[in-house]
């Protein structure tokens, strides 16, 4: 399996460590790497824009296939205790049908690469489907809830929501109004509020920032997750890109797309290892960067 080049951080002998903001020593760390045992590992991709169409800018939609048949095989040989896609699993179709079409091929596959998956709700997953197409074809019942794994508590959020409340479907919408609604706030902090466990959150649109790719009451939804004391990390997709930042001591991690890109270097997937420490580490592979998060 190929390993990534390494990310910006790396190439100066740097890692980022987390909450207190610590940089140390790469070399370091990997000869100091962590003792505690690990609790639970998980695999991440997302934005595989999956569709039968040619190659538009930078985003390669028929190499989809191949890009994920590589991640595919590198989890089912890992074993991860589950798997999350973090949103536009397929592209946008001219059809329902052909939209099914899509999401069926791919989540074939993706059916293959772990027991356990869970699916982030992506603008384009419903640019053609309701939620409800989508949410049927791939088996899961809700498109925001959350679970506990390892001793530690996992929430998938969906910012799939006009301002208004409307949730997105068949071309309803515009991309860049992405919210969350008052009562996925509600269950969001009442979620929090009814566990002790340390937390992980996963959402396709960003709560980090201020651009076109955030969610517009981004700064809502985290003063519920700092409120609560637990939250870690969010992992999150959507812009494409590798980004990190961290506010308030909560890690906001960026994961880059796969479709981006021709051939499978231009890939992009990871495996998250968590150890009894509560020590996070990210292993990406092809365009995907690397992070370690120190408790």
């Amino acid at each position: 399996m190929q390993k990534s080049r390494r990310n910006f951080i790396k190439t100066s002998g740097l890692i980022f460590t987390g909450s207190t903001g610590l940089i140390v020593n790469a070399n370091e760390m990997e000869m100091n790497h962590f003792s505690a045992k690990e609790v639970v590992k998980f695999g991440l991709i997302t934005d595989l824009h999956h569709a039968d169409k040619p190659p538009a800018g930078t985003r390669y939609y028929r190499e989809t296939m191949p890009k994920f048949a590589e991640a595919s095989a590198f989890f089912q040989s890992q074993k991860p205790d589950f798997l999350v896609e973090l949103g536009d699993l397929i592209d946008a179709a001219d059809s329902v049908e052909t939209e099914l079409k899509y999401l069926k091929q791919i989540n074939r596959e993706f059916e293959k690469s772990a027991g356990k998956r869970y699916y982030v709700l992506g603008n384009h997953c419903v640019d053609t489907l309701k939620k409800s197409e989508f949410l049927g074809e791939i088996g899961q019942s809700s498109s925001y809830f959350s679970f506990d794994s390892g001793g530690w508590h996992f929430i998938i959020l969906d910012a799939c929501f006009r301002a208004d409340g409307v949730g997105y479907e068949r071309k309803n919408f515009e991309w860049t109004d992405a919210n969350i609604p008052k009562a996925e706030l509600e269950w969001l902090n009442s979620d929090l509020n009814s566990t002790k466990l340390p937390a992980i959150v996963f959402a396709h649109q960003r709560v980090d920032e201020a651009g076109n790719h955030r969610v517009k009451n981004a700064p809502e939804v985290r003063k519920i997750l700092e409120d609560s004391g637990l939250v870690k990390a969010v992992f999150q997709g959507h812009s494409h890109q590798n980004a990190i930042q961290q506010i308030n001591g909560i890690n906001y991690v960026t994961m880059a797309a796969m479709i981006e890109g021709n051939g499978l270097e231009n890939s992009g997937y990871s495996m998250v290892r968590i150890d009894s420490g509560n020590n996070i580490i990210v292993e990406g592979f092809r365009r995907q960067a690397d992070y370690n998060f120190k408790k």
